[in-house]
């Protein structure tokens, strides 16, 4: 009786305090029910029906914090890493928070700077989840002074409804300046300033029988953001000890990257300029691990993120940790209104270039017959003649009525796949795209928009240019019944692939409800083969033919 009224008295307690706090969250679910369509290369699975789901839950009462992710993958959704299997708990957190401190154990995401020496971070698209599980500490020790300390290993999988971690600790420490707060007259001359350092370190047991491997590695670097009216400048430099690794072919070079951004913007014009140089900047928490699993740094691509179908799915561009020196140049002009080029509602221009090529690494000062396996030398911004990527593309936005507005879009696309191996082609591939996108909108409620996407190859062998896949066309067709309803139709084509059994149309339908904070859509068709990429990080998703359903809610 006695331990029966304590039971009630402490799940009481419970109840009461929960009831006092927010609580909020979202649930998502992909389903798909795929068939075999063997022009493609499509199989069925076994199971027929895929689905990945997922359900997030926050609660807040004052400073306490806490939170679970429950997930399903029963089998995961297709071109997902077998490493996702089985339900259950697959993220969980409690802490504590105010003005001076930030506490979280168990499961977190963080990120120093550009994190290009920590980011632990989840893009469901591209199946990458590489939080940490452990401890942060975030403290506000002074004005203008933040300090944070995360500790624990990275996500790897999970399997049979456990997450599994990586062989390594990793701990790291971020120290942040804001000097505007401590010297208030800045902000009056316009001017903004900060500082920041950082140091992460690994710890992974030897178990090399060929080499004898640190066990401990440790990265470093500083960083800092100015800006004195409307321009803008930041900067971030990072140095890597020696990490021998499968990607790096355990070799005992340091590794180093820097990457810069400088940009001036107005009313109506806009520069922006980036420059970066990496070399031997891979960095995980598991040596031996490949593609894009637990790594601790990330490497942000200095190219623009294209949204149209030709241009980011068939020929996206991967960072490459064991180095490239690239460069970015964005600048962005509007006709005003009135004027010749502007018209009535003005005229917008954008004018994006982007390239990469591979690091000169010197190998002439290294003494023959050298046991320290530090296999060349190289200097930051050293670039050699090697391309591995360049992009050009011009934007031009222009709206004629209150009512209709069209957007015109060229690409110029080449790449090295003999590097980047987005395709079976050999050597470089270049292409030309072409997009017209028009939208008119009939009412307050109904709105009409279509895209036009063209692809064209070059064939010069005597360039090195391969003709790969040969050309492509898209067709898009929306139309959206604001706010609750929007049908897509679909129609991509590989017309001019040399090989005429491979000239494959690939139509899609789409239709989608949306409640407010809840979304149901379907899509049924056929899917390309190809790499999916999401900011210069990829997975190669295989070729489909079904039905896909997806449901969002917000709470």
């Amino acid at each position: 009786m006695r331990i029966s009224l304590v039971t009630v008295v402490f799940f009481g307690c419970i109840q009461f305090y929960f009831s006092q706090g927010s609580i909020s969250g979202n649930i998502e679910t992909i389903y798909q029910y795929l068939v075999t369509d063997t022009l493609i290369g499509a199989d069925q699975p076994a199971e027929k029906s895929l689905v990945n789901s997922y359900a997030n839950i926050n609660y807040r009462n004052q400073g306490f914090k806490a939170g679970v992710r429950m997930e399903a993958y029963m089998p995961h959704i297709l071109g997902y890493p077998d490493r996702f299997d089985g339900a259950g708990l697959g993220y969980r957190y409690f802490g504590y928070e105010n003005e001076l401190v930030d506490v979280t154990f168990g499961n977190f995401y963080d990120q120093f700077g550009s994190g290009l020496i920590f980011r632990s971070y989840e893009d469901r698209a591209l199946g990458l989840d590489n939080m940490m599980n452990g401890f942060r500490v975030k403290l506000k020790p002074f004005k203008g002074v933040v300090l944070r300390v995360n500790y624990g290993r990275q996500r790897f999988s999970f399997s049979e409804g456990s997450n599994i971690y990586s062989p390594a600790l990793v701990r790291a420490l971020d120290a942040e300046f804001n000097l505007n707060e401590w010297f208030p007259k800045m902000e009056e001359k316009n001017v903004r300033l900060s500082v920041a350092g950082s140091f992460v370190s690994k710890y992974q047991k030897d178990n090399n029988p060929k080499f004898i491997l640190p066990e401990n590695t440790g990265s470093y670097g500083g960083r800092f953001d100015f800006g004195y009216k409307k321009f803008f400048l930041n900067a971030e430099y990072v140095i890597k000890e020696q990490d021998p690794s499968q990607d790096n072919g355990y070799i005992y070079n340091y590794g180093k990257g820097i990457l810069i951004n400088a940009g001036y913007s107005q009313k109506g014009f806009g520069v922006l300029l980036s420059a970066k140089s990496i070399d031997n900047m891979s960095f995980r928490s598991d040596r031996d691990a490949a593609l894009q699993d637990l790594q601790i740094g990330f490497i942000p691509p200095l190219t623009k993120t294209h949204t149209y179908n030709l241009v980011a799915t068939l020929y996206p561009y991967a960072s490459q940790p064991n180095g490239e020196v690239a460069f970015q140049g964005d600048i962005f002009y509007k006709f005003k209104r009135g004027s010749y080029l502007g018209g009535k509602y003005g005229t917008d221009l954008a004018l994006n270039y982007s390239t990469a090529y591979a690091p000169i690494q010197n190998t002439s000062s290294i003494p023959a017959g050298d046991s320290s396996r530090v296999m060349y030398n190289s200097t930051l911004f050293d670039k050699s003649s090697l391309i591995y990527w360049r992009d050009i593309n011009v934007t031009v936005e222009k709206k004629f009525t209150k009512n209709f507005k069209m957007k015109w879009n060229y690409f110029n696309l080449v790449f090295n796949n003999d590097i980047i191996k987005l395709t079976s082609a050999n050597g470089k591939v270049q292409s030309h795209i072409a997009v017209i996108e028009g939208e008119y909108k009939i009412n307050k409620k109904h709105s009409i928009r279509a895209e036009l996407q063209g692809l064209w190859t070059v064939d010069d062998y005597i360039n090195n240019f391969d003709p790969d896949r040969g050309n492509w066309a898209t067709a898009v067709v929306e139309y959206t019944v604001s706010p609750d309803w929007y049908f897509s139709l679909v129609f991509q084509s590989n017309y001019g692939n040399p090989v005429e059994a491979d000239r494959i149309n690939y139509p899609i339908a789409i239709i989608g409800k949306i409640w407010g904070a809840t979304r149901l859509q379907l899509a049924y068709g056929r899917q390309n083969e190809g790499l999916f990429c999401v900011g210069g990080v990829c997975r190669f998703v295989p070729a489909s033919n079904g039905l896909t359903v997806s449901f969002t809610h917000s709470f």
